[in-house]
């Protein structure tokens, strides 16, 4: 039997998935047309797009 080991692509999978609950129309299935809940998951990467691009990186020696 082997140990446990963190598989890379599945973490990626289960860190997205966990981004797109944070946004509250993603939580559960409110929209009844498939374009309204496409359009929530756009802007919900969006989002994070923005966050992740305007936080500040450490300089680089």
């Amino acid at each position: 039997m082997r140990a446990f080991v963190v598989l890379p692509k599945r973490w990626i999978v289960e860190r997205l998935f966990a981004h797109l609950m944070r946004t509250r129309g993603l939580a559960r299935d409110f929209e009844r047309r498939t374009t309204s809940a496409e359009a929530m998951i756009y802007w919900s990467m969006t989002l994070l797009m923005t966050r992740r691009l305007a936080r500040p990186h450490p300089a680089r020696a």
